[in-house]
């Protein structure tokens, strides 16, 4: 019995240590494994797999504060053209983007924002930029159609 008390004492300390040691690896874990705060247009948007890789559909909302801080090339694909988002960059009608792959930024990483007036052309547009290498595709789902819906400014032709 003597043996198991000295055992026991002398283990003691050296069991509380293991336990809080544990515990501070176990709250150290919790805090790597947590999500680091990312600027809102790293969360923003739906990402759509492709056969090639993904590209990224932003509603009016999630576009609305990138463009208020503008850091990505904006390209209008609609054709016939019929207004554009503030700011746009450039036209390149959808189906010539290929075609007109020397209109868009060289680095395949940039970020690229595509629209046109419902959604159906830019995602055409976004696909090819996808299978063509590029890897930071954005795509305004519903077009200019639903980002006029949500009140912002649409950019009549001829200004």
């Amino acid at each position: 019995m003597k043996l198991f008390r000295t055992v026991t004492m002398r283990s003691t300390p050296l069991l509380a240590c293991s336990c809080l040691l544990g515990l501070l690896m176990i709250l150290a874990g919790c805090g790597a494994t947590s999500p680091s705060p990312a600027s809102p247009a790293a969360q923003a948007g739906t990402q759509v797999k492709t056969s090639y890789g993904a590209y990224t559909n932003l509603t009016p909302s999630e576009l609305k504060p990138m463009l208020d801080s503008k850091d990505f090339f904006l390209v209008d694909v609609h054709t016939p053209p019929e207004g554009r988002l503030p700011r746009t960059d450039a036209r390149i009608v959808f189906d010539q983007v290929a075609q007109q792959i020397g209109k868009f930024p060289a680095d395949k990483g940039a970020k690229i924002v595509l629209t046109c007036r419902s959604g159906r052309m830019s995602s055409i547009a976004s696909e090819t930029l996808v299978q063509l290498g590029y890897t930071n595709i954005y795509n305004l789902a519903g077009g200019m159609n639903a980002w006029k819906s949500a009140g912002y400014e649409i950019v009549p032709e001829g200004k």
